[in-house]
C-alpha cells in the first residue's frame, strides 16, 4: 500500500471516528460525507476504510489512534486542510456540532500542529 493511499484509509477511519463520537452514526453523516467525496480522487479509498471500520465496530479511540498514527508518521500535506473541511462538514450535518464531535476535530488539528512543530524544531 502506497502512502498516499494509506493517508486516504486514514481519513476514512477519522471521519468514522468523529461520525460515531456522539454514540451513533446517522445516515445523514454518511449522506454529507458521499456527497463530498463525489469529486475527491481517492473518494473510495476513503468510504473504503469509514466502512470498513464501522463493519469492525471499531471504538472511537482506537479508530482515531489509528489513524492519527499514520498522520504523524505521513508527516505534513497539504490534504488535511480537505480533511478539516470534511470533519466540519460531517459533524455538522446532525443537529449541528457537538461537544464530542468538536473535541476530536479539535484534537486532531492541535495534535498534528505540534507534531509537526516539533519536528521542525527538531532539524533546527
Amino acid at each position: 500500500m502506497g502512502q498516499k493511499e494509506k493517508l486516504y484509509d486514514a481519513f476514512g477511519e477519522l471521519v468514522y471516528a468523529l461520525a460515531l463520537s456522539d454514540g451513533e452514526i446517522q445516515s445523514v453523516e454518511i449522506e454529507v460525507l458521499e456527497n463530498i467525496l463525489k469529486t475527491h480522487h481517492w473518494a473510495k479509498e476513503i468510504k473504503w476504510s469509514f466502512d470498513y471500520e464501522s463493519l469492525k465496530k471499531r471504538t472511537v479511540e482506537d479508530a482515531y489512534k489509528k489513524a492519527m498514527f499514520i498522520f504523524k508518521d505521513h508527516g505534513p500535506d497539504p490534504e488535511y486542510k480537505f480533511m478539516l473541511d470534511v470533519l466540519t462538514k460531517v459533524a455538522e450535518a446532525f443537529e449541528g456540532i457537538v461537544p464530542a464531535e468538536k473535541e476530536i476535530i479539535d484534537k486532531f488539528q492541535k495534535e498534528l500542529k505540534e507534531k509537526f512543530l516539533n519536528d521542525i524544531e527538531k532539524m533546527n
